[in-house]
């Protein structure tokens, strides 16, 4: 029975969560199945990360699914669970850590949003990006789910009525000691790593991790407090070919892409049939593409595919208005057209390693592929992760990465790790 359950919201945020603990040692699997039963799984998993793809749901439904697991892992005598947020809080904040709470019998939940490695901090219960309240920063012109709000506790209550209270860095004071008869969510200050492991030190001195939330920065100093640390393992070798699968329209990402392609790799744009049609790649003409990709992979080892239309063109909004297509339904269809190009590769017999960026594209494309559990590797570095999955009785890799992570040089830099060219 695992020792630790993660719930996070979509798969690159269960990859780049489970990693950290993977990171220590631990044997870590990551499912995409909801209805997981826990007695089935190997004696020797420490800790079940579930990719519950609650983000895009509506509150109500979110909060539905996540104590549902969380009741059965209580059931189950599942020691802690960790509520894995978004670091620029998207996603059913409020609504997820209150079934967490809910759930668990427990009074209190202790929730530290900040991520110091990727410049995300909570000061004076404010969520900072790169300097800048998260609402102002480039998620707050999401196109898809802008973030309205920098306040954690106003964003919590926008779906709960939970009590929650704002912890400062100065936790050697405050709240956790206090008994109280009603459930509350306790939100603590970190602008470091040394202030999140003041944490995690506290919470376990007056045993209080059992119900945590947060992202993969907190998931990352928690695993020595839970007696959860194994035996490290090293970097597998890769295949020395990298197609970058670019589902995400974050700024962060497009800059990444951009100066890769001015940097050596080849980028070929989708045409909107390739990416929004119900069927091209089955046809001659899509199988002809298939095997373009094959032959530049070949030949120059790094091919970038980019969902993306070029700069001021927007032919793909244009398309899906025409065709009556919301943007959901057009995220949808880009992510089942990215993992039939990986289905196609993979049957061309072609090996590479595959960098997928955006949860829901890893999601498409690990559904079209038949995968429900992965398991992560290591940190490659800067929010990507490397995680392995069996397809077809051979073991394959893929580096995922959240939209919003990573310097410019990332792409590069992963190349030049796996490639050998540094």
């Amino acid at each position: 029975m695992p020792k630790l359950l993660i719930l996070a919201d979509d798969f690159t945020g269960a990859l780049d969560t489970g990693v950290q603990l993977a990171n220590y040692g631990a044997v870590t699997r990551v499912t995409t199945e909801r209805n997981c039963d826990f007695r089935l799984l190997p004696d020797d998993v420490d800790v079940l990360v579930i990719d519950t793809e609650t983000r895009h749901l509506t509150a109500e439904d979110a909060y539905s699914v996540i104590y549902k697991i969380t009741e059965a892992a209580v059931k189950e005598k599942i020691s802690y669970i960790y509520k894995k947020t978004d670091s620029a809080l998207r996603g059913n904040i409020g609504a997820e850590l209150t079934a967490v709470l809910n759930a668990s019998g427990r009074t209190k939940l202790a929730f530290a949003p900040a991520f110091p490695d990727m410049n995300r901090i909570t000061k004076l219960g404010i969520q900072y990006v790169d300097g800048l309240p998260v609402n102002e920063s480039v998620f707050g012109i999401d196109p898809f789910e802008p973030v309205q709000s920098a306040d954690v506790e106003e964003i919590i209550h926008k779906q709960s009525v939970v009590l929650t209270k704002n912890v400062t860095k100065d936790v050697s004071t405050g709240t956790l000691h206090e008994k109280t008869d009603k459930p509350e969510i306790l939100i603590f200050d970190a602008e470091t790593n040394e202030d999140l492991f003041a944490i995690a030190r506290r919470l376990r001195d007056e045993d209080q991790l059992h119900c945590l939330a947060g992202c993969a920065g907190f998931a990352s100093v928690i695993p020595e407090g839970l007696s959860i640390v194994g035996k490290h393992r090293s970097k597998p070798t890769l295949p020395n070919r990298l197609l970058v699968i670019c589902g995400s329209v974050n700024p962060i990402t497009i800059r990444q892409v951009d100066y890769a392609e001015q940097n050596e790799f080849d980028r070929i744009r989708l045409k909107t049939e390739e990416k929004l049609g119900d069927s091209f790649w089955d046809t001659d003409k899509g199988r002809d593409e298939i095997d373009s990709f094959v032959e530049i992979l070949e030949k120059k080892h790094k091919l970038i595919l980019d969902s993306n239309d070029p700069p001021d063109e927007n032919q793909t909004y244009q398309y899906c208005r025409k065709c009556g297509m919301t943007l959901d339904e057009m995220r949808v269809r880009i992510a089942q057209n990215y993992g039939r190009i990986l289905k196609g590769l993979s049957n061309a017999g072609i090996s590479f390693t595959a960098l997928i960026t955006g949860g829901d594209t890893l999601m498409g494309c690990m559904r079209e592929l038949g995968i429900s559990d992965v398991n992560p590797c290591c940190d490659m570095g800067s929010g990507a992760v490397l995680s392995s999955f069996m397809l077809n009785g051979m073991q394959q890799y893929v580096i995922s990465k959240s939209g919003g992570f990573g310097p410019d040089k990332l792409i590069v830099n992963l190349a030049d790790q796996i490639l050998g060219t540094h």
